[in-house]
């Protein structure tokens, strides 16, 4: 990862829908005509009481339905919801030193607990608008996150998000949130398990925050169209390193059930506040393709400015991945990355570094994911260090990992 206060990499949300589907009956209206005989007449007549009893018992039955009382919000207990995950690796890298530009897949030859994480949550509702989720989690990942922290690398590093919530009754429902939350920017997540390769890419690592601390305010205008806007502390800080506020603007457009947009405008002061320091601005855009009920498609571009002892400084990169579920347990996932460092602000060098990652991944049942791969990054200058200190543009490695997820929902 690069060292002092350059960017790094994400996450995101989740919302819910709530459909209420309602039947009504409909009493059979009978038209008699005049009887051909008397037999007819007669099998009419005893016909008369057993129409009238049906028409009857429909009419109590909707009836009935009509008083039924409008099911009570589900109790404190029971709209509780519990994520959680144990996420490990053995990595091996041909360099046979831990690689470098990585987030949390950094160690070489070793068997490493990556990530242990337990969230809670209670979301709101129409029925109950206050809520709130935290999410704990400890590894090599909680470390790297809260790295840049100004408040200390150990301050609240366990805590990856916590927030209480309040839905606002103002138009189709306004969310408010207050505390700490992952970024909203870039394709990617903490949690390996809801991404298509188990290594982060580079924009993630390098181009974006992780996480925020402030105010969030989110409202769908409809089903295809949502805005969620930030007033937060920076860039990966929970306790503010200046007096400035940093702004955040996020707009998802889903035009088909096929296609998603994200769109992510971040800027701010996020020098410490005796530096000569401009403000940084980062435009981050998310696209995502379901082609298939197979196949995948996701791309990501960034683009961030900032002004460091008076110089700008610029960094942007694109990313572009694909996940084939093959069958329902096995899938393979091929990705590329772009990511241009002209002012060596994100990496310390002025370089381009370039990354391909094949992913081949086993669902087991009971939640257990297994995957395997392999990742070259290779850079156009002579950025990676070797085992015998040498340095070379290029660092292949090799990566098992197992995450077992649970979810009481």
């Amino acid at each position: 990862m690069r060292a002092g206060s350059g960017p790094r990499g994400l996450a995101r949300a989740m919302g819910s829908a709530l459909v209420v589907t309602m039947c009504a009956g409909v009493t059979p209206a009978v038209a008699a005509d005049p009887p051909v005989d008397a037999k007819a007449s007669s099998d009419a007549a005893a016909a008369a009481p057993e129409m009238t009893n049906l028409t009857t018992s429909v009419a109590s039955e909707a009836a009935a339905a009509a008083q039924d009382p409008v099911p009570a919000a589900p109790s404190f207990l029971q709209s509780i919801e519990i994520y959680g995950l144990v996420d490990g690796y053995y990595g091996w890298a041909f360099n046979e030193v831990g690689p470098a530009l990585r987030n949390f897949d950094v160690n070489h030859n070793n068997f490493s607990l990556n990530y242990v994480e337990f969230a809670i949550a209670k979301p709101v509702t129409e029925q109950s608008r206050a809520g709130f989720r935290a999410d704990f989690g400890a590894g090599d990942t909680a470390d790297l996150v809260n790295l840049f922290e100004p408040g200390g690398t150990n301050y609240l590093k366990y805590v990856q998000q916590a927030y209480v919530s309040y839905l606002v009754p103002a138009g189709k429902g306004l969310t408010v949130d207050f505390g700490k939350f992952v970024t909203p920017a870039g394709a990617e997540v903490i949690e390996s398990k809801d991404n298509y390769n188990y290594s982060r890419g580079l924009l993630f690592a390098l181009a974006i925050p992780y996480y925020h601390m402030g105010a969030r305010f989110g409202y769908a205008a409809s089903d295809k169209v949502s805005f969620t806007g930030y007033v937060v502390n920076g860039w990966n800080n929970v306790k503010d390193n200046n007096d400035a506020k940093t702004l955040i603007g996020s707009v998802t457009v889903k035009p088909t059930g096929k296609l998603t947009l994200i769109g992510n405008y971040i800027f701010g002061k996020e020098q410490a506040e005796n530096a000569d320091g401009g403000t940084r601005n980062l435009i981050d855009v998310v696209a995502s393709y379901a082609a298939s009920d197979k196949l995948s498609v996701l791309g990501n571009f960034d683009y961030g400015h900032d002004k460091v002892t008076g110089d700008g400084v610029d960094w942007s990169g694109v990313a572009v991945g694909v996940k084939y579920q093959a069958t329902p347990t096995w899938a393979f996932s091929p990705r590329y990355e772009l990511f241009t460092d002209s002012d060596g602000f994100a990496t310390g060098l002025d370089q381009t570094v370039q990354e391909v990652t094949l992913t081949g991944e086993y669902k087991a049942p009971a939640g257990l994911l297994a995957r395997i791969e392999f990742r070259t990054d290779f850079s156009d200058e002579e950025y990676f260090t070797k085992d015998d200190g040498d340095f070379t543009k290029t660092q292949p490695t090799l990566t098992v990992s197992l995450v077992y997820a649970f979810s009481n929902k």
